[in-house]
């Protein structure tokens, strides 16, 4: 065989293979992995082509808060999973409320008896979790919609004028300050870089900032096409975050080299989960996505008719549930997609829903703090504060605290109990 017959002989092989792949990719407005190449990163040489991740880059199982533990970081997990461990009863009491001046659509963390949540009247408190008495409040230049992240003696929180502050948990004074250039809607996360511990932040700039934990110095960033609006996920050596340029993108945090994007059709407004190698993501236009990172075909979509999805998955043992804005909490089985059950509001639902035990706990703009059957969706209990509630839950001993567009913080649990 001469050289010209076998170069014509592998180009037939490739193209029927190539051919066969096209044919196996499931249908629907997700157009798959996208090359990492056309993506403007800072800096430039972290551009690299799409690669399986293989199980070194991947952490192991992450196991929900226990009992009785402290809810550090938003969703509960770096992950983003939304999952508790405490047992809820099936009925709340209100606890207490503390007043801001302003809507509250931050959502709450705990640590060691605190609770630290922002408002929009630019301020970030820390009240007392037994009894929400403020502790101390920081002023800051702009309106507080992120939620906190608090690592040891630090709590992080950005604000909407693009601002990320590193603050004394015990005295509440500014330790760092780190601008971006665009107002920041989600939650600090934070990984280990080596040695290093450092956090990680998206802007409507529309970059992803890797930032140093003890200075606030930066350490790399990630440019996207638009806006990034979500909190990044992390597990193991991976960052996820998904932005209004309609994609989602998974980096080595090591290095911010782009490991691969999913076209997502529409822009993603919420924060994308990862739970070792497999993404859950939805987008504005309805379309709910699960796929993994080590095998781009293995993946499942559905489609909520009419409902953009601004509310983040909460990813249970066998199930994915979430919110939209057709007024349902949806929950989809998490290995096939299919539906399980569906439950219906009276407004949005953009707060994140957590599972705890057998419970979900979600609230909604009709006003409303609702606890439903993780298995089968019926409503357990609800509590009408009569405003928006867009915050998403904190499950901390024995107790959920939330949110709510009439300015107040509220914490539920079971009076003369923890």
């Amino acid at each position: 065989m001469n050289n010209m017959t076998k170069i014509i002989v592998v180009g037939l092989i490739v193209g029927v293979g190539f051919g066969l792949w096209m044919i196996q990719t499931p249908p629907g407005k997700i157009n798959g992995l996208q090359p990492a190449n056309d993506v403007p990163s800072e800096p430039a040489s972290n551009a690299q082509p799409p690669v399986l991740v293989s199980a070194n880059h991947l952490s192991e199982p992450v196991e929900p808060p226990d009992p009785g533990q402290d809810w550090l970081l938003y969703r509960g997990s770096q992950g983003l999973l939304g999952v508790s461990s405490e047992q809820l009863p099936e009925t709340l009491d209100l606890l207490w409320s503390f007043k801001t001046e302003a809507p509250v659509r931050s959502s709450a963390v705990v640590q060691k008896g605190r609770v630290y949540i922002g408002s929009a009247d630019s301020h970030l408190y820390a009240l007392d979790l037994e009894t929400g008495q403020k502790i101390w409040s920081l002023e800051v230049d702009s309106p507080i919609e992120a939620p906190p992240t608090v690592l040891e003696d630090t709590v992080y929180v950005a604000d909407l004028g693009g601002f990320v502050y590193a603050v004394n948990t015990e005295s509440g004074e500014t330790r760092w300050t780190y601008e971006t250039e665009g107002e920041v809607a989600g939650a600090v996360n934070w990984a280990r870089l080596g040695e290093r511990l450092c956090v990680l932040v998206s802007s409507h700039d529309a970059f992803v900032h890797c930032i140093d934990a003890k200075s606030g110095e930066s350490v790399w960033r990630f440019e996207t096409e638009s806006f990034v609006n979500g909190t990044p996920a992390v597990s193991g050596d991976l960052c996820v975050f998904g932005g209004c340029d309609a994609f989602v993108y998974v980096l080595r945090l090591a290095d911010a080299n782009e490991v691969m994007r999913i076209d997502m059709g529409a822009y993603v407004a919420s924060s994308v989960v990862l739970d070792q190698s497999r993404i859950y993501a939805g987008n504005y236009e309805g379309l709910f996505l699960s796929a993994s990172i080590s095998d781009p075909n293995e993946r499942w979509e559905y489609p909520v008719e009419d409902g953009e999805i601004v509310s983040s998955a909460a990813v249970g043992p066998d199930a994915i549930v979430f919110g939209d804005r057709d007024s349902q909490v949806l929950c989809l089985d998490r290995d096939t997609g299919d539906l399980r059950w569906r439950f219906k509001t009276l407004d949005n639902v953009d707060s994140s829903p957590v599972i705890v035990g057998d419970k979900v706990v979600v609230g909604s703009d009709d006003g409303r703090l609702y606890m439903l059957s993780y298995k089968t969706g019926e409503k357990i209990w609800s509590y009408e504060i009569g405003e928006p509630i867009i915050s998403s839950p904190a499950v901390s001993h024995g107790r959920v605290i939330i949110g709510c567009d009439d300015g107040s913080v509220y914490a539920f649990g079971t009076k003369g109990g923890e």
